[in-house]
């Protein structure tokens, strides 16, 4: 799939900007703080309906102004269509000019996989940031888990608040309902995560390889899913186990929200013993088999975004990724110019909300 073109109306620091896109790779250069990466967000906001970048939507909206639209124009093998999005006192979602009630009836309509030099913290930080990677990707390709998770994090402040009341109501019957509603929950939800983490597994290995084909040292890369969900009767005896020391916190302290998948090279911690070097080859290799992932099963190649992606990366991490991107339409954002030895490349020169066209 790839995307035509882009429009922007008092969208971050883009008055009103048009955007036609090259099928193969675009390259967008310039200064930092001109607007380069505005051009990756606006695209994520119409894939997943949010900002990977802001939790306020109003930060969206250009200085002065009280509303944005941001509406694209993509091409898919079966059909072509249009996502836009509005934001102003509220936000609202449109598919073929059709509005649409709910966000997840426009997420899936735009695939896409994003880079940024900032996805090094999936394998450095904690848990929270390996489980919202693998999350977005699910949901970006089944739509139904987002309201898995939206459940399930419903029920969770619910048992949360039940917890900390619990001792002034002295009364402890809504809990079992509670702990029956999160169990059924989480089972679901650790289907979808252990379903895909496997699909990672069976292909981790090959991909690393390709990243470290240049390398010395040979690296055996494993990944293992970490969780409590396993089972729906197990997780409901963990709650039972747990329940005291909940009360005493008064939040839940076992669930899927507490999830993990950790890395591991020659039987070691990536996130621990992993050198930079490691790390990021790490990194570009989950991308590497996220983009294989969402091909095989959307049965195209997705739009592939790297914001700032050259910064981060030596020449030999450079050439391997690029050299195994096939299909796909990339869009690459850079502070200078880059030159590449391939075909259908436009480049653009971003100053200052402003985007200039020129051929390669």
């Amino acid at each position: 799939m790839y995307i035509k073109e882009i429009n922007l109306s008092n969208f971050r620091n883009y008055q009103e900007q048009k955007i036609e896109l090259d099928k193969g790779i675009n390259i967008f250069y310039g200064d930092n703080a001109q607007g380069k990466t505005n051009i990756i967000e606006s695209i994520f906001l119409c894939s997943m309906g949010k900002s990977f970048r802001s939790k306020k939507d109003k930060e969206l909206i250009n200085f002065n102004e009280l509303s944005t639209t941001v509406k694209i124009d993509y091409e898919k093998q079966d059909r072509s269509g249009t996502i836009k999005v509005e934001i102003g006192e509220k936000k609202e979602f449109f598919s073929n000019g059709v509005k649409q009630a709910k966000v997840s009836n426009i997420v899936g309509k735009i695939n896409m996989v994003i880079f940024s030099p900032d996805d090094i913290d999936i394998i450095k930080e904690g848990p929270g940031k390996r489980r919202k990677f693998i999350d977005m990707m699910i949901s970006s390709l089944k739509p139904n888990y987002i309201h898995l998770l939206n459940d399930y994090n419903r029920v969770l402040e619910q048992r949360n608040n039940y917890l900390k009341k619990i001792k002034e109501l002295k009364n402890e019957d809504l809990l079992e309902v509670l702990d029956e509603q999160l169990a059924n929950l989480s089972y679901q939800i650790y289907e979808y995560r252990n379903e895909y983490l496997e699909k990672f597994a069976t292909i981790i290995q090959e991909t690393h390889d390709i990243m470290t084909k240049n390398t010395k040292n040979e690296e055996n890369i494993k990944i293992k899913y970490i969780s409590n969900a396993q089972d729906k009767q197990g997780f409901l005896q963990n709650l039972k186990k747990s329940k005291t020391i909940d009360l005493a916190r008064g939040f839940t302290s076992t669930g899927i929200h507490r999830d993990d998948f950790l890395i591991y090279i020659n039987k070691k911690i990536v996130s621990i013993y992993g050198s930079q070097g490691q790390q990021r080859t790490t990194t570009l290799t989950l991308k590497l088999c996220e983009l294989k992932i969402v091909t095989e099963e959307i049965g195209e190649t997705p739009i592939l975004l790297l914001d700032d992606f050259m910064s981060e990366l030596d020449e030999n991490r450079r050439k391997s990724f690029l050299e195994n991107l096939k299909d796909s339409q990339v869009i690459i954002t850079c502070t200078d110019k880059i030159e590449l030895q391939k075909e259908n490349i436009k480049s653009f020169y971003v100053e200052n909300g402003k985007v200039h066209s020129e051929r390669k």
